[in-house]
């Protein structure tokens, strides 16, 4: 599929199966059980693949038994490593605890439980070593807001202490879509307009002043901040208007996101030094270039160590033609009229909503400042990916995008600029938004394939933009292929 090798995410994310749920109360004396005939059984949910664990749990233990309830963490025996998948297991926590237990279910006394008297013995030990790491959470001797019993609570409270000046009240409803000690995203609803509240942890810390200073710079293209939480890099934000681009939607909206996504970056000149103290990430030309030549070494080992014949490994010789291919390509695009500017790693559908002629971009965790072409070539790959038989499309958003560039960008440069994205977008994705340089990285078999997939889509874009880089030197055309678009 084109584009796939952009979706780092989807590509390292949990298989789908059957998730045990470990609901206790009580301060964890008590536990809900499931009655299977003479033993007792932990709760136990399907998870679909590539949907949002905490989402999927939360609306299945409401459905199925009527439980109100918001995931705490997964136990760390139950987190995969080096790509080993491991029994999946989930802490979560009930709105009202004091509640009867929903029909075929009871709260069993810890005390109580033994091998014999459980349907699966194994789940024992998991649940007791679960059970501690949340008196660990609870008690601070672990860190991480998220993963105490009673946290959510504390929250509306102050959530509603923010929105009390606005004349809103929070209904009670809300909906949770990611869960971690340290992470979390969940919709709340008022009685006005919905709002977002979004936490980040490590790896993910610098979205939180991302995000402010991205609300504060570029009110119109990003959601509108309305409280924030350092201490636990936290905001709440309003609900932007809108919905995500996706394969319905129509060429119109493709098209507003494009013209969006260029006047964000347009706006955003002469804001580097500020994007940088944010935290954003250092795409530029210079920045790059300094990671060709070890990232070709960290490839050139991973291809030695694979042990499928296909798609066969790169040779040491190709991955060095490789690397002298990216070279020239970044000394070309820094040779281009064409300012650093604001750009996302991460462009996809799913974050950007579009409403009329109006779009928001969201999730700026991989925000950076370079060439912005590059992150335009992100927005392409997905429309190739969602709508593969609109091939005309991908003129049409292509004009609109560098119509916003003609008074800086002169026609041969945007046609040049063009022409080398590919190549240097999937550069920049390798080395900027995976860890290709830390061991634990390499060492990890998924991720070393997925590092693998990623430098043949190099290849692939190098082999592509070899001629069409050098030649295109005529104005950009509607239509006109020969500008090294695939």
């Amino acid at each position: 599929m084109p584009g796939k090798e952009y979706h780092l995410a989807s590509a390292l994310q949990a298989e789908s199966g059957t998730c045990r749920i470990v609901l206790p109360r009580s301060n964890g004396a008590e536990l809900l059980l499931v009655a299977r005939g003479t033993h007792l059984a932990l709760p136990s949910v399907e998870i679909p693949r590539w949907c949002r664990v905490a989402e999927q749990i939360s609306a299945a233990v409401k459905n199925r038994w009527g439980l109100e309830a918001y995931c705490l963490f997964t136990p760390e025996f139950a987190t995969p490593s080096h790509g080993v998948p491991h029994l999946q297991y989930q802490v979560i926590e009930s709105c009202r605890p004091n509640q009867a237990p929903p029909a075929g279910t009871y709260w069993v006394p810890l005390a109580l439980l033994s091998e014999n008297s459980l349907e699966t013995p194994e789940d024992l030990p998991a649940i007791k070593e679960s059970l501690l790491e949340l008196e660990a959470y609870t008690k601070g001797w672990k860190p991480g807001p998220f993963g105490k019993t009673g946290w959510l609570r504390g929250l509306t409270d102050w959530i509603q202490e923010q929105i009390d000046p606005l004349g809103f009240r929070l209904t009670g409803r809300f909906r949770q879509l990611n869960a971690s000690p340290t992470f979390s995203l969940i919709r709340f609803e008022t009685d006005g307009p919905p709002l977002w509240f979004k936490a980040v942890g490590e790896p993910n810390v610098r979205e939180f002043p991302i995000a402010v200073e991205l609300a504060q710079l570029f009110p119109g293209f990003v959601p509108r901040v309305v409280a924030t939480r350092p201490e636990w890099n936290a905001w709440l934000s309003a609900e932007a208007e809108g919905v995500h681009l996706d394969e319905r939607s129509d060429l119109a909206a493709w098209t507003t996101a494009a013209e969006a996504l260029a006047q964000l970056q347009f706006a955003s000149f002469g804001q580097a030094l500020h994007l940088f103290d944010a935290g954003c990430k250092d795409a530029r030309i210079v920045s790059l270039a300094d990671r060709v030549d070890p990232f070709i070494e960290v490839m050139a080992n991973l291809m030695d160590q694979q042990t499928k014949v296909s798609p066969a490994p790169l040779p040491r010789q190709e991955l060095l033609a490789l690397g002298d291919r990216i070279k020239r390509s970044l000394d070309a695009f820094e040779e281009l009229t064409i300012p650093n500017a604001l750009g996302h790693l991460d462009c996809n559908p799913g974050n950007i909503l579009v409403a009329g002629n109006q779009c928001v971009f969201l999730d700026w965790a991989e925000a950076c400042v370079g060439q912005p072409f590059v992150t335009f070539q992100y927005l392409l790959e997905h429309l190739r990916c969602l709508r593969p038989k609109e091939t005309s499309w991908e003129a049409v958003l292509t004009g609109n995008y560098t119509r916003i560039w003609q008074c800086l960008v002169s026609p041969g440069d945007t046609a040049r600029a063009l022409a080398l994205s590919p190549l240097v977008a999937a550069f920049a994705f390798a080395v900027l938004s995976i860890d290709w340089n830390d061991p634990a990285t390499r060492q990890d078999s998924a991720k070393a394939a997925y590092l693998r997939s990623v430098t043949r889509r190099m290849q692939r874009e190098a082999k592509r933009v070899e001629v069409a880089a050098e030649s295109v030197v005529m104005p950009l055309a509607l239509g006109d292929k020969c500008a090294g678009l695939p």
